[in-house]
């Protein structure tokens, strides 16, 4: 498994694995605890897994935690998925950044995602399947989304938004959740 630093998120990597592949398909592992720390993670923080089903043109996101916020491995088990990360810690260098990338279930790649930064992604194929593991209980009072069209982060979507949450849909934009959460932006 190999690691890489994300240039636009700080703090951010993704993990690649070295699938193994026969006749009867492949075997690759997809957590290393030893990989997660030789970046300075601690593979022992994550205390929860989930998984989201969803089809083809599904937009999830732009989510993020308040407070202490919550760092979060992403992979596409299954299918293809447009991913997007935006870095909203305001002592980050690399603060407004944006980085996209597509995870499948081809590479089983997994993206970690800093706590303070939003997450969200489109569904590219019939069935996507993304799970996560995340390093603190879920709490939905500190539930934050951004509205995923804001003009300000002009994420290119590529598909056409087929479903979303009510939550997803009505969801302020990027000056009015950094407004409410008393952040200064800075170029």
């Amino acid at each position: 498994m190999k690691a890489t630093e994300v240039p636009a998120i700080a703090g951010a990597h993704l993990f690649e694995p070295t699938p193994h592949t026969d006749e009867r398909g492949f075997f690759c592992r997809t957590f290393d605890a030893d990989v997660i720390r030789s970046v300075g993670l601690d593979p022992d923080a994550f205390v929860q897994d989930s998984l989201s089903r969803s089809v083809r043109g599904v937009l999830r996101g732009l989510h993020l935690r308040s407070g202490a916020g919550e760092a979060k491995l992403v992979r596409c088990s299954y299918g293809r998925v447009f991913d997007a990360v935006v870095d909203l810690r305001p002592g980050s260098p690399t603060y407004l950044g944006r980085a996209f990338f597509e995870l499948s279930d081809q590479t089983q790649a997994t993206l970690y995602v800093p706590a303070g930064c939003a997450h969200g992604f489109q569904a590219l194929t019939a069935t996507a399947d993304v799970s996560y593991r995340i390093d603190r209980p879920h709490d939905p009072a500190e539930d934050v989304t951004i509205a995923f069209d804001d003009p300000e982060l002009a994420i290119d979507w590529p598909l056409p938004v087929t479903s979303m949450s009510r939550r997803d849909r009505e969801a302020p934009g990027l000056a009015e959740v950094l407004k409410a959460r008393g952040e200064v932006r800075r170029a």
